[in-house]
């Protein structure tokens, strides 16, 4: 049996195999979506805080979203490069368990945020003339810290429960840590641990889901009465929104039923849901943000002017 107390326990994984030359181009393909993950998250985190047009509900909700993504690639990514390039794919516990809360943070905290963009889109688009009065800064700032401070004490409560269990396998067939994966190498079935997952799930994924599906359906049968232009407008402004929850919501779909019933489907089920879950997103929001909004597009080909002007005149 293994040391139960301490947190130096090496996890082992074994989905990538033994090392081949191929995993350069692997390592090769996931460092450049990486990089490009973070380019694009930074540079549209700097167009939304340098442009004071952008200080806006909408925008400063879009920045969180934008820190977000850098937190979950930057919680996954960088432990699979290290492992691609490594003969042996191993972690600490105890930094399986840091991985594990910043990845679930990220996961939990992009359904938060989502659903108080959805709560900003209804009050813009069905209550325009009380827009101001409600979403007021004290009101945004509230909003904001709940979608951040509510997932990260539930995932901190997750990640303590999660350490205290005692293991006696230290394998898991991932490509990185993933809580129930360390629950499953316990030497005891925890109904606590599992009580407590369902409990946060439902509140931090289902209410969220259920406040963006609300919200759109308001959006969507009062935008039937209005008048063209105004509907032209509100499936601009959320559009973008809708896309992007629907394909996260998707992966997250996916990824919970091959957790329940991977040993039913192949190995790469997993790495296609993981690349949809950790890549696709932290990339797609702020390129389809950027593509889709018009104001932000703005923004972009002003500061790109600015930015000529400046390399003329040297």
């Amino acid at each position: 049996m293994m040391n139960h107390s301490s947190l130096d326990i090496t996890i082992i994984f074994t989905s990538y195999g033994s090392f081949r030359p191929i995993n350069y181009l692997f390592f090769t393909l996931t460092f450049i979506f990486y990089l490009l993950s973070v380019f694009c998250n930074v540079f549209l985190m700097l167009v939304i805080y340098f442009d004071s047009s952008l200080h806006k509900p909408m925008y400063i909700f879009l920045f969180n979203l934008a820190a977000n993504g850098l937190i979950g690639s930057s919680a996954v990514w960088p432990k699979v490069m290290e492992n691609l390039l490594s003969d042996t794919q191993k972690s600490s516990l105890a930094g399986c368990l840091v991985q594990i809360f910043w990845g679930y943070f990220y996961l939990t905290s992009v359904y938060t945020t989502f659903s108080v963009m959805a709560y900003d889109r209804y009050v813009s688009i069905c209550k325009p003339l009380q827009y101001h009065s409600i979403m007021t800064p004290g009101k945004v700032k509230t909003l904001l810290t709940a979608a951040n401070v509510v997932p990260l004490v539930s995932i901190t409560i997750l990640v303590c429960l999660t350490s205290r269990l005692p293991l006696c396998k230290n394998t898991i067939h991932k490509l990185f840590c993933e809580n129930l994966g360390i629950v499953n190498l316990s030497c005891v079935k925890s109904a606590l641990v599992n009580l407590y997952g369902v409990c946060m799930v439902t509140i931090l994924v289902g209410f969220p889901c259920i406040v963006v599906l609300l919200s759109y359906a308001v959006i969507l049968n009062v935008s039937l009465k209005a008048s063209k232009d105004a509907q032209k407008k509100a499936l601009s402004t959320c559009s973008p929104h809708l896309i992007t929850f629907v394909n996260f919501a998707l992966a997250s779909l996916f990824s919970v039923i091959y957790n329940r019933y991977s040993s039913y489907l192949p190995e790469q089920v997993n790495i296609l849901i993981i690349v949809d879950t950790f890549v696709i997103p932290p990339l797609l929001h702020p390129i389809i943000y950027g593509i889709r909004t018009q104001e932000i597009r703005k923004c972009i080909a002003k500061t790109v002017r600015k930015k000529e002007r400046f390399f003329w005149f040297f």
